[in-house]
């Protein structure tokens, strides 16, 4: 039997070898007998016909990877990178526009020749991509209707001051109040409905799903020193890089960073897309509009230039998204410090960010609120993304007025455990920079969303429409109005107050009362966030954070009146400062 097994095993060895040897022998005949496949088109020496370009948005070309080259007497010819994909999508042009024939270039030659043809129309389009109705881009422009309207309720004040100082003092300190109540009771709400919900898994587990194309944006600008560490962070992801599309967005004229990339050989899942240098804007959001036209993926993510991102984070997104319903447009990851021990401001800022993205945003989403998302460690669905149309180039601060938008268009936010570890801004006048540039955005997201009250009311509903208002109205107040807050602290001590005398005792004990609950849910919220970061060795510094807030008072009156005279104005904040990464999970 095993004779005959190995004769019958010889016989259909020798007979499927002779079936393989004809079959090659037939392609060898058939490929003798086709044209040779002919040379990608070569963009770079020969360019494509300007006009035929403009026929169509330029966006439109970039998504579909191929462009109008040259017209001839029988029609169009296309070059693109997958003809038989793009065929498939010239169904849909004009007819005047279907092509006669589909040739062959390189997908990045495609993207650089569109780049070079069309920069004028997608830099425009890129700093006006948002609806006019969600920009602040009004800020800027001649009209002075709403300073007009700040300088009048700045007069009226006044005068009411100098005819009834204890009134206005009485009329301050009551709306410091309740903007600081706003606030508090929005923080001690996240607090409650995340200590108290059941945690949502977001590990990765088998799959039964395909992982989607990811596109990372990374801005850069004048980053040289951390561009080399940044290369070696991304090279620890886990995702297939098949699947995987890092864009290092850089200004075309930020010849620092050009040069500290240039004898860096990138690997193919990482490219650089060139910012044109066209126009008096230059802003990250600007750049991310720009950026997003020439990305391949149908997640778009965040990475700041100083982020150090779990290796496995890109899994866990797809596993949420796969996962999440539809209106789930966005995924927010937690940002960390790995500088907590660098110095008290260090410690500071942890804590801070501890408890805003480890407890406050988490309880925040569970209630179905406004999420504020942070400027990085964020992924959208592409979709959800181009319909609200990308980033307002114009918003300093264009995390926060994109999350009020996802819920203006009637989606929502997820918050996963994720963490993306960032360099701590620990000295004084960078770290007034830095929060005065958001302040700012705080304030011109607050004031374009509330152009519309009521239509904002209509889409958000009333819970919402109030999350709103503490967040942004209670953030600003409690900067603005802190030197009025701070009496409180003398009534604590036993020392009068200036409202002593207009207030029966219990009112004034019950001011008082409003005052001491605030900075206790802040203490609580502090220790509680040291040990959700695995840090509980930063508690004892949670005791100084009321020393570590007061600077956040320089930079909002920075931000007031940088709003007047320069709404627009970017204060970059400057990173590699600390020299050498340390472990996150100690302080």
């Amino acid at each position: 039997m095993g004779e005959r097994f190995l004769q019958n095993h010889d016989a259909g060895g020798s007979l499927l070898n002779g079936l393989l040897a004809r079959s090659d022998a037939r392609d060898r005949l058939g490929a003798l007998q086709r044209p040779p496949m002919p040379a990608p088109v070569q963009l770079d020496r020969d360019p494509p016909d300007p006009a035929l370009l403009r026929d169509q948005p330029p966006r439109l070309w970039l998504r579909a990877g191929g462009l109008p080259w040259r017209r001839e007497a029988d029609g169009i010819t296309y070059v693109a990178a997958d003809p038989a994909r793009f065929a498939q999508f010239a169904r849909s042009l004009p007819a005047g526009m279907r092509p006669a024939r589909i040739l062959r270039a390189d997908r990045e030659t495609i993207r650089a020749a569109i780049a070079r043809c069309c920069r004028a129309s997608l830099s425009a389009a890129a700093e006006r991509r948002v609806p006019a109705l969600f920009s602040c881009r009004h800020l800027g422009g001649p009209g002075i209707g709403w300073r007009v309207g700040l300088i009048a309720v700045s007069a009226a004040v006044g005068s009411l001051a100098a005819f009834g100082p204890g009134t206005v003092l009485a009329l301050v300190c009551l709306v410091a109040l309740v903007m600081m109540s706003g606030i508090t009771f929005l923080k001690l709400a996240g607090l409650i409905a995340e200590m108290t919900s059941r945690p949502v898994s977001d590990s990765v587990r088998s799959r039964t799903h395909s992982l989607p194309i990811i596109s990372v944006l990374v801005p850069l600008y004048d980053e040289p020193a951390i561009a080399t560490r940044l290369l070696s962070r991304l090279q620890r992801i886990r995702y297939p890089r098949d699947r995987l599309d890092i864009v290092l967005v850089l200004e075309e004229d930020d010849a620092r960073t050009h040069s500290a990339l240039e004898g860096t050989r990138l690997p193919p899942w990482i490219r650089v897309v060139d910012v044109p240098a066209i126009g008096t804007l230059r802003t990250k959001p600007r750049a991310l509009n720009y950026a997003l036209d020439f990305c391949e993926g149908e997640i778009i993510g965040i990475w700041d230039a100083e982020d150090a991102p779990e290796p496995d984070q890109l899994m866990r997104v797809a596993e949420r998204f796969a996962t999440a319903p539809p209106d789930v447009a966005c995924v927010q990851g937690v940002l960390d410090y790995y500088n907590a021990r660098a110095n008290w401001m260090a410690r500071c800022f942890t804590i801070e960010y501890a408890g805003w993205f480890r407890v406050i945003l988490p309880g925040l989403a569970r209630m179905g609120l406004v999420i504020p998302l942070g400027g990085t460690t964020l992924f959208m669905r592409r979709g959800a993304l181009e319909e609200m149309g990308g980033w307002d180039a114009h918003n300093v601060t264009e995390d926060a007025d994109l999350g009020v938008r996802i819920a203006r268009f009637g989606y929502r936010t997820v918050v996963i455990s994720s963490t993306t570890f960032e360099e701590a801004n620990c000295r004084p006048w960078p770290w007034v920079k830095q929060r005065s540039r958001w302040l700012k955005g705080f304030m011109t997201t607050y004031i374009v969303h509330m152009r519309a009250p009521v239509r904002l009311l209509r889409e958000l509903g009333w819970l919402r429409f109030l999350g709103v208002q503490a967040f942004f109205a209670g953030t600003l107040s409690q900067f603005l109005f802190a030197p009025i807050l701070w009496t409180y602290w003398a009534v604590l001590l036993g020392y009068g107050h200036p409202l002593g005398s207009l207030l029966p005792g219990w009112a004034m004990a019950g001011v008082t009362g409003l005052f001491l609950l605030s900075e206790l849910v802040n203490l609580s919220l502090g220790v509680i966030a040291a040990r959700r970061c695995g840090r509980v060795s930063l508690t004892p510094w949670v005791l100084t954070l009321p020393f570590y807030y007061p600077l956040g008072v320089i930079a909002a009156y920075k931000a007031a009146w940088e709003l007047l005279r320069a709404p627009f104005y970017w204060d970059k904040t400057r990173h590699g400062v600390s020299p050498e990464d340390e472990s996150p999970t100690s302080a």
